[in-house]
């Protein structure tokens, strides 16, 4: 079925020759209505005509299309655009295609020469979208391609102004993808080598001949049509071939250790390592990029250096519509990074010790945080679960957090990579309020809702959330700018960005879970609340809470203004024997048959044939942790320091000189030979506590892999 633009408006700037002009006759070729925008100039920025642009205008009403000429500069976007709503009505696509050189090397680039280029690619850009923004928005759709240039992308000698230009307009791209997702605004960015009056300066007759604009409009259309939901992707193309770009990073390298100096000495001796991208990462965002470091921070405070790892106007359109409509399915998949990072940014902290196996992955009993449980759910509304939703328009700027109640049905797991659809794992309800959003004539309550208790507390304990709380917990998943942007939570009526509900919410459940459950997440049942008022990031929280029976009743005040914020709370609590035999049944569904047992009872053979020369050659104590499905489910103690050597199935007690925990599966795909164990320790999945370096003795243990 071919693509259709008919009914969409397209704005193409710079279209009065070469690549505007073919995207121009394209669009029009295919029902849309065009803006064909030209100033006239000469490559260099010079001069003003209109016969450029008037003359594309003539070829698609000769073939029957519709369009009209603009001559107005880019760099009055307001003007270009209004020409686009004044013959059309609307504007739903706008292609940054307006361009000039002034080539110079950097020596010889005058500010004159550095200026007109930005203003006219970067600044035109920015001021021909800013002005079809909000239109795009308050219809629901619109495409936007920015035009960057492989000199922006890799540098190129003598355009040291337009490369600067260029990159910056990926940039400014990249962003408008993530700010314009929830108004089904993509934005995408080009990097197309075609013949044009600007290649021209740079490129032999033969190669401009044979670079013809026509193969790369395809691909631009493509990007602008509803159907594409490409979006802040980069693409070279020229010549019939298009290519997608991404960033990659190699693995790095930490360069210093806890409580001493970083020094360049260190940094030197690493530089290999830095810079070798064997197993690189492809961070795809502002928050996969700092999570791979905030992840190392754990490691640091185990005393030595670990490779890193991985509104009024939100009503009801149309009545009822919404009323009883489902999210979509979705899946969520976490890590121990994440979990880490909730738990900072509900403030735990490495100064008490309690918090320590909440905070680091390599501790014994490292555990999620029970409230760590709404960050799925939330994440199936913000990433697009309620924009789906038939007749729900939300203005973000007025949502407010009513109510939150979080049932565990079993401890949470570290990590969860794959998903059975029978297996619950916990139950969320939501309560949200859009400020003057009522009126669509429904009830005001739910049966299904979870009540909520009034509370009288007789037990305070209180902790300060510093001004950064905001900005680490929307790390985990809430992005809602209200919390991080002044200039939107003024629009909502705040005089700063106020803090997450769910983070209060967190911080008050962590209170519950240190003085009533020993900070034991397995005894973590449930908990409700009712958000009141907000929170300001740097104010203090007093949590006040009784006990009756295994409910803890709770309430949160501000101590500074003595306002409730969080109230009708409470958390439910297993009782101390039910959580124990909660866990043993956990064990013993995990006591199945391992793998890792039949290479166990190997390993012991060669200790009992050879355990003198193998102590000898090793001089160490490892202990293994195999773990299955994120649970512990055997230890062994390997013992060759200690007479002839000796393997039993156990916990070491404490004389371990190494530990090593790895999956059942993990372990097999070391052991035969298919996983690096260098490559398993750095991606995480092979954990070293104690003397890291004696590991590599393992090998005496594992040679002859085959016969394991």
């Amino acid at each position: 079925m071919s693509l259709s633009f008919e009914g969409r408006v397209a704005l193409v700037t710079g279209s009065g020759g070469g690549l505007g002009r073919e995207y121009a006759l394209a669009f029009a070729e295919r029902g849309a209505s065009v803006v064909v925008n030209d100033l006239g100039a000469d490559t260099k920025g010079g001069g003003k005509s209109s016969a450029a642009a008037d003359k594309v205008v003539e070829e698609i009403r000769a073939k029957g299309g519709k369009a009209v000429a603009n001559y107005d500069s880019v760099e009055d976007g307001e003007k270009v655009i209004q020409s686009a709503l004044d013959a059309f009505g609307r504007i739903d696509i706008v292609v940054n295609n307006a361009g000039i050189l002034r080539d110079r090397s950097f020596a010889r680039t005058s500010d004159l020469d550095w200026d007109l280029i930005h203003r006219v690619h970067l600044r035109g850009s920015f001021s021909v979208t800013r002005a079809a923004w909000n239109h795009m928005k308050n219809q629901a759709f619109g495409r936007i391609i920015m035009t960057t240039s492989a000199a922006g992308i890799y540098g190129n000698f003598g355009q040291a102004n337009y490369s600067a230009a260029k990159l910056g307009l990926l940039g400014l791209a990249n962003t408008l993808a993530i700010e314009g997702l929830r108004y089904n605004i993509r934005c995408n960015t080009i990097a197309p080598v075609a013949g044009s009056r600007l290649t021209e300066t740079v490129m032999t007759p033969e190669l401009v001949a044979s670079l013809k604009p026509e193969y790369i409009a395809p691909m631009v259309l493509w990007l602008c049509h509803e159907q594409c939901q490409e979006n802040g992707a980069l693409f070279e193309a020229g010549a019939g071939w298009i290519g997608k770009l991404r960033w990659e990073r190699s693995q790095g390298s930490i360069v210093r250790q806890k409580n001493q100096p970083m020094t360049p000495e260190a940094v030197r001796d690493q530089w290999d390592k830095i810079c070798d991208f064997t197993d690189a990462t492809k961070p795809k965002s502002v928050q996969e990029s700092l999570l791979s470091i905030v992840s190392v921070l754990s490691g640091l405070d185990s005393g030595g250096g670990v490779g890193a790892t991985p509104t009024a106007a939100a009503a009801l359109a149309s009545g009822a519509e919404a009323v009883g409509q489902k999210l979509p399915p979705s899946t969520f998949t976490f890590t121990p990074a994440q979990c880490i990072l909730y738990a900072l940014g509900v403030g735990m902290s490495t100064k008490d010790p309690d918090h320590l196996r909440f905070l680091y992955e390599g501790h014994e009993d490292f555990s999620c945080l029970p409230t760590f449980g709404v960050i799925p759910s939330q994440a199936a509304m913000m990433d697009g679960g309620l924009s789906s939703i038939p007749g729900l328009n939300i203005d973000f700027t007025q949502v407010l957090h009513g109510e939150q109640y979080l049932e565990l049905y079993k401890p949470l797991p570290t990590s969860v990579k794959t998903f059975s659809g029978d297996q619950l794992i916990c139950f969320n309800q939501f309560s949200v309020f859009v400020v003057g959003a009522g009126g669509f004539g429904g009830r005001r309550t739910s049966d299904n809702a979870k009540v909520r208790i009034p509370c009288v507390g007789n037990r305070k304990r209180q902790g300060r959330l510093s001004p950064p709380h905001a900005a680490l917990y929307r790390l985990s998943g809430d992005w809602n700018p209200l919390h991080i942007d002044p200039s939107f939570a003024a629009m909502g009526g705040f005089k700063a960005p106020i803090l997450h509900g769910l983070c209060s919410f967190g911080f008050a459940a962590r209170h519950v879970l240190k003085h009533f459950a020993a900070n034991d997440p397995s005894r973590f049942k449930a908990i409700k609340v009712r958000f009141v008022k907000p929170v300001m990031p740097g104010q203090s929280l007093q949590t006040e809470m009784w006990k009756e029976g295994n409910r803890i009743h709770l309430q949160c005040k501000v101590k500074e203004t003595d306002a409730v914020v969080l109230a009708g709370a409470y958390v439910d609590l297993h009782g101390a024997s039910e959580a124990s035999l909660g866990n043993l049944t956990q064990v013993r569904q995990s006591e199945k048959p391992l793998q890792s047992e039949l290479v166990f009872a190997e390993i012991g053979r060669r200790i009992k044939d050879s355990g003198s020369e193998l102590v000898r050659k090793v001089n160490a104590v490892f202990a293994w942790e195999i773990t299955k499905d994120s649970r512990s489910a055997a230890e062994w103690t390997m013992d060759l320091k200690n007479g002839s050597g000796s393997l039993h199935r156990g916990p070491a007690g404490g004389k371990a000189d190494v530990t090593i925990t790895v999956s059942d599966e993990d372990f097999m795909e070391v052991v035969q030979g298919r996983l690096n164990p260098q490559k398993a320790f750095f991606s995480g999945k092979l954990k070293v506590r104690g003397n890291i370096m004696l590991s590599q003795k393992l090998e005496v243990i594992l040679k002859d892999h085959a016969k394991l």
